[in-house]
């Protein structure tokens, strides 16, 4: 039995939609692109999108639309991929780290408000896995400073936090389309925005900062418009959002089958020997990009897994270990006790009952 730990979902009807594209010959942004954005929006309940070509450009875009400039603190927590820190760097401010919640890998409130200076600016959430964090409570810590919080949603397209989504409570939501994600569009990503005002910022943003609606072409052929603040080259374009089209057929169903793979696993490993399964808040719905757990004797428990030919990772371990990102943080006390036990199975579009039930055996004989 084969059996990937990642796995890129392409959509039959990606071919025909991407083909029509190529036929076309109107690759760039353009109609398609809107169409992408208003069916994520049907799809998931969304308020303001705009796509982007990468997860990092959205949370760039998202740190620049907060004002965050050089001198600024970003509070971020340290179990992320690295363009969580680097986005930060980007507006040359300062990324400043908080601890994890042992039991699931998200950003601690009680690290955080201790994290809290008169520099700080904006707070980053990242929903481990795609395992919601308590948005209220990290709302309300935000706004009782006057914080703006923006999470890095790229493990949970699709997740809800008091049956909403995710995207719908934070000022700016981050979302990743790069090709092992729930949603793939080859690459590419997207920002969900709370202020229509921002919003409209974005749009100008992502391209340049040019309004393109109104900087019509003169006589002589070039648009027409006044360049007043910085802008970027961060639109998605209608190849990469026909393959986003195709791909968000069907998606609710697959992550519907998804949840139902993740429950088995849980119905059966909750009691496991040298276990302990990453913890869910009753109030919320994961994406599950990953399904995780901590083990004891955990290169014993790979070796075991993949002499079964079964794949397991830990992902990605704290960023904060980067020189570019100042080296260890010691005060970070449960994100070392994480890094130490941190491990994770295979849950994707591709695994079905037959394999998770393989699975849950090999571990369930013990190692």
């Amino acid at each position: 039995m084969h059996i990937d730990f990642f796995n890129t979902y392409i959509s039959e009807k990606a071919q025909t939609e991407v083909n029509a594209v190529l036929q076309s010959t109107m690759i760039s942004e353009g109609k398609l692109t809107a169409q992408f954005e208003s069916q994520l929006i049907q799809t998931f309940g969304f308020k303001n999108v705009v796509t982007l070509n990468s997860g990092t450009t959205a949370l760039h875009l998202a740190l620049d639309l907060c004002g965050i400039q050089e001198g600024d603190e970003v509070i971020i927590p340290a179990q992320t991929f690295v363009a969580t820190g680097l986005a930060v760097l980007y507006c040359k401010a300062k990324p400043v780290f908080a601890d994890i919640n042992y039991e699931d890998g998200n950003i601690s409130l009680t690290d955080l408000k201790a994290k809290i200076t008169a520099k700080t600016k904006a707070v980053i959430c990242v929903h481990w896995g795609g395992n919601p964090c308590d948005m209220k409570s990290l709302m309300d810590l935000c706004k009782a400073n006057n914080l703006y919080l923006i999470d890095d949603a790229a493990h949970a397209l699709g997740a809800t936090y008091q049956n909403t989504a995710i995207a719908n409570w934070s000022d700016i939501s981050c979302f990743s389309f790069q090709a092992i994600k729930h949603l793939t569009t080859g690459d590419g990503g997207a920002i969900v925005i709370k202020d229509h005002d921002l919003y409209e910022k974005a749009v100008k943003k992502k391209w340049f900062g040019i309004d393109r609606k109104h900087a019509l072409a003169s006589e002589l052929g070039e648009r027409q418009f006044d360049l007043t603040e910085l802008g970027y080259k961060y639109h998605l374009n209608n190849y990469a959002a026909a393959l986003g089209i195709a791909n968000l057929d069907g998606f609710l169903d697959r992550l519907k089958q998804r949840r139902a793979i993740v429950k088995y696993y849980q119905d059966q490993l909750v009691n496991c020997d040298g276990l302990q399964l990453f913890k869910e808040q009753n109030e919320s719905l994961g994406a599950y990009w990953l399904f995780g757990m901590h083990v004891q004797k955990r290169l014993d428990f790979i070796r075991h897994l993949k002499a079964h030919q079964i794949p397991s990772s830990v992902v990605h371990q704290r960023i904060d270990k980067y020189t570019i990102l100042g080296g260890i943080d010691q005060s970070l006390i449960q994100q070392a006790k994480f890094d130490e036990t941190q491990i994770h199975i295979p849950i994707h579009d591709a695994i079905n009952m037959d394999i998770a039930e393989y699975i849950c055996n090999a571990i369930k004989k013990g190692w």
